[in-house]
């Protein structure tokens, strides 16, 4: 059995991937790719690992666990998604860093079925975008108290898919950019439900209907339809046409008001980000997915 874990990270696709692979359950559900409702797995997952304390689970706990989440007799692919895998919001940033314990949660995670191939699903954000979009989820702190005096250009990602690789070297880890999300989106959801382009998926235009007008969006439809593109780099480029003359301005511009942010900080950090994006994208064990 495979066993994915969609890490976030947070801010990113807004649940889409896994309300996305719901709607097609009758689809995957065949193929032996089981996606259970959250409901049924993120409290049972959330109450073994304080159990666990990071100990491998039992061959009971597993039992329990999969008789919990799904109603099937067997899985090929078991596949869970949740923003807070790796901590809440709150907790991103901190004196230990950014993501300080994501190595020890992917460990963790790694070890409720440790018999099964685990693999881990995570997109990055540049900080400069994440750091306002978490501050409207984390009430009562301010930008003070959730960065603690942390600079803001220490947020960088290449540490982070670091730890996790060292913490779980056996499981491959997939990774793409938020930025690049509304190219690639057909191309994550078939790879976190480890199916090829022949599987049809009406997932497939969901991060785009939040970034272009309706009318594109029925022009984007009817032009697919009547000119089906013979490949993933062919659609991209159908795809962006269309963003450049339909997306939404608002969606795409996101205003960074912070205390002490200047235009220069934000460049600067949003190069750090380009870096580290550059170096994950070269590292053992990761499988990048861009445009």
């Amino acid at each position: 059995m495979q066993v994915v874990f969609h890490l976030g990270a947070h801010s990113t696709d807004e649940e889409r991937l896994i309300r996305g692979l719901l709607r097609a359950r009758d689809d995957l559900t065949p193929r032996g790719i089981i996606v259970p409702g959250p409901g049924r797995y993120r409290p049972v997952l959330r109450e073994t690992l304080v159990k666990l304390r990071g100990q491998p689970a039992s061959r009971e706990v597993q039992e329990v666990i999969l008789d919990a989440v799904m109603d099937e007799d067997r899985a090929e692919r078991l596949i869970f998604g949740h923003e807070f895998f790796l901590c809440i919001p709150h907790k991103v940033v901190s004196d230990g860093g950014f993501y300080p314990m994501a190595g020890r949660k992917a460990a963790a995670l790694a070890g409720i079925f440790p018999e099964a191939g685990t693999e881990f699903f995570l997109a990055l954000r540049d900080p400069a975008t994440l750091v306002p979009a978490l501050l409207s989820r984390v009430d009562g702190l301010g930008y003070d108290g959730f960065m603690g005096g942390v600079d803001p250009r220490a947020l960088r990602w290449a540490p982070v898919v670091r730890q996790i690789r060292e913490a779980a070297p056996d499981c491959p880890l997939t990774v793409w950019c938020n930025e690049d999300t509304p190219l690639i989106w057909p191309e994550v959801l078939r790879a976190v439900a480890g199916v090829g382009p022949e599987v049809a998926l009406d997932a497939d235009t969901d991060v785009l209907a939040t970034i272009m007008t309706e009318d594109g969006m029925n022009r984007l439809a009817a032009y697919l339809a009547s000119h089906p593109p013979a490949t993933v780099a062919l659609r991209r480029k159908i795809v962006s046409a269309f963003l450049d003359k339909f997306a939404r301005p608002e969606e795409l511009e996101m205003e960074v008001a912070l205390p002490g942010w200047t235009a220069e900080l934000v460049a600067e950090i949003s190069a750090g980000y380009d870096a580290d994006v550059a170096e994950i994208a070269a590292m053992p064990g990761v499988r990048f997915l861009s445009p």
